[in-house]
């Protein structure tokens, strides 16, 4: 029997930069009994980096041991110079800086998720999902992480099995920190997961170090994420969505 609705809670750009806004996140959603995806940074992102920071992986090694998942989330985070100027704007326009895996060709797309996984497994984290920065890949890119054995990616409007082919269509819902948009957005991630679990469909909300610092953020994402457990959302990790008979999805 297909599930009626599911919600999976990510939590981005964690670092050992970002860990104090990131572990306020989780403490948050461990009192809700959510379990997430975290999406780390391995590389060269920020300061300190994760190789130079011990007590970094052994937080992460024990957020997977109380059912988090761990997911890498490119490599420096940080938007390439690669690729056609019109490429790079939309990058620019959608992810803000960090659209770095929207430009790259395949040989590069490869070399820096295998720099990437080596990373995470020298802190003896194996992570079979990859996330790119912005939710944004090019078609190399995709191409580099079913190569290499990743088990899926997502984009704003899918989690994508490469195992399988099937894309489990479920949009995204983040915050857009600072601007005009950010009151109005605020609001309305709210009353827009409850309509989404209303009619049956899945939810994905998206968490960032950010957002922690400014309470009405903090306070809407979570008011989202409760209001679409209450409505009859199953919480899942993105690996759960892949793994878990019942789970709806198109095949490309």
């Amino acid at each position: 029997m297909a599930l009626r609705s599911w919600i999976v809670v990510s939590v981005h750009d964690v670092a050992p930069a970002t860990r104090q806004a990131c572990e306020r996140w989780i403490d948050d959603l461990e009192e809700l009994g959510l379990p997430t995806t975290m999406l780390v940074v391995p590389g060269p992102w920020k300061a300190p980096a994760i190789g130079d920071d011990r007590r970094f992986g052994a937080w992460l090694r024990a957020c997977q041991g109380r059912g988090h998942e761990i997911a890498q989330h490119g490599w420096t985070h940080l938007a390439t110079d690669q690729g056609s100027r019109r490429r790079r704007l939309i990058g620019r326009a959608v992810a803000r800086g960090c659209a770095e895996f929207w430009t790259l060709d395949e040989d590069e797309a490869a070399r820096r998720l295998a720099l990437g996984r080596a990373q995470l497994r020298s802190e003896g984290i194996e992570s079979v999902g990859f996330v790119p920065p912005g939710w944004l890949a090019s078609a190399g890119a995709r191409r580099s992480m079913s190569a290499l054995g990743y088990r899926y990616t997502t984009s704003h409007t899918a989690v994508i099995d490469f195992t399988t082919g099937a894309r489990h269509r479920a949009v995204a819902l983040s915050h857009r920190t600072g601007g005009s948009l950010e009151r109005p957005g605020s609001a309305l991630m709210t009353r827009t997961a409850r309509l989404l679990v209303s009619q049956g469909r899945p939810v994905r909300i998206a968490l960032h170090p950010e957002d922690v610092e400014r309470p009405r953020l903090r306070v809407a994402a979570l008011a989202a994420i409760d209001a679409a457990v209450t409505a009859g959302a199953s919480p899942m990790t993105y690996l759960d969505v892949v793994n878990r008979p019942g789970v709806g999805a198109q095949v490309a």
